[in-house]
């Protein structure tokens, strides 16, 4: 049975949700209150590679609705909720379903804006994006696309989610069309679904090519000019130039490889870079004062007081060093950061 036969083709049919720490509570919820026999629900979760806990989660909260993970080419029917797997981003193409292999958006496989944007460019102004919460900012963009397309973008009230930057940073994004705590989230859905959706707009050709990036099609700088321009900044991925996208909704960048970040997860990043570039230092400092400390000691002990007192004196300058960048790393870890289901999904790409 098609979806399209299903399902009114001007009414809202298709629905994506995307979320990180903290979203499977509400997504229990959100799931729970859908009624029988309603479009098809892609899921995407930032969830560590190898994993598919989360689907026994999901299957108990939506016990009238059949979860299934998702496999490349599978057909997508309605009335089902289709879970995102491990390491591959889950994107819709022409009434199936494909896994793409292509590079890590935002430090994350499953990446929430591939499946947005997927989604749109399948059913334009039928589709109903769903961000919950999370770290970081993954999914900002693609609920952007979904807007620009005509769609509807329904974000978790962030004082209600366990990590509300990415319900945040959702509403900086777009204006969206509901904020609501998960409780009533299933009920606004199932009333949605029944109201015909708007015209079809023209899909903005740089959201296809990045859905192209996405499945894995091939990428290089001609690729990135047309929808990016260099700027002298390094992918935390690869090392490579970076490129910032233009286009409505959060500042992004891609490499040459492909990979893509929100300038909130490339400061993220280089946060973290520079703080283990401050403990390495720290270690080498550290061990120079002792070292230089011991010079100072065998100085002495030979009778050298001129030597034994330079060597003192330079043990004495690395410790004062050591101490600067001790209390540079004490500040970096009072700051919070994302928990450790924030990306990294996969060993490469």
């Amino acid at each position: 049975m098609d979806l399209k036969d299903e399902q009114p083709m001007d009414n809202r049919h298709i629905i994506v949700i995307g979320g990180s720490s903290g979203a499977s509570a509400p997504l229990r919820t959100i799931l729970g209150a859908l009624p029988p026999g309603l479009p098809a629900v892609f899921v995407v979760l930032h969830i560590p590679a190898r994993s598919l806990g989360i689907l026994t989660t999901v299957a108990q909260a939506s016990s009238h609705l059949p979860v299934r993970p998702a496999e490349d080419g599978m057909k997508i029917e309605p009335g089902r909720v289709y879970l995102g797997v491990p390491d591959r981003h889950l994107l819709i193409v022409d009434g199936h379903i494909r896994l793409g292999r292509g590079p890590r958006e935002n430090m994350a496989r499953p990446a929430i804006d591939p499946l947005f944007r997927s989604a749109v460019i399948a059913y334009g102004p039928r589709v109903v994006g769903l961000l919950l919460s999370g770290f970081l900012n993954d999914g900002a963009a693609g609920l952007s696309d979904i807007k620009r397309c005509g769609g509807i973008a329904i974000v978790q009230d962030p004082e209600e989610a366990i990590a509300d930057e990415m319900p945040l940073a959702g509403l900086r994004a777009v204006t969206a069309d509901l904020v609501s705590p998960s409780d009533r989230i299933g009920d606004v859905l199932s009333d949605l679904l029944r109201e015909a959706a708007g015209p079809r707009l023209p899909v903005p050709p740089e959201i296809q090519l990045e859905v192209d990036i996405a499945a894995g099609e091939r990428v290089d700088s001609g690729v990135l000019r047309r929808f990016a321009d260099p700027v002298p900044l390094n992918c935390p991925n690869c090392g490579g130039v970076l490129s910032q996208v233009r286009e409505p909704g959060p500042l992004r960048f891609r490499c040459q490889v492909g990979h893509a970040v929100t300038a909130d997860v490339l400061a993220t990043e280089q946060e973290n870079a520079v703080d283990e570039a401050l403990r390495v230092a720290l270690r080498v400092i550290e061990e120079r004062a002792e070292l230089v400390a011991r010079m100072a000691e065998e100085g002495r002990n030979a009778g050298r007081r001129a030597v034994a007192e330079m060597y003192q004196e330079r043990s004495d300058e690395y410790r004062r060093y050591a101490d600067t960048i001790r209390r540079a790393v004490l500040m970096s870890m009072r700051r919070p950061s994302p928990s450790g289901d924030e990306g990294g999904q996969g060993a490469d790409g």
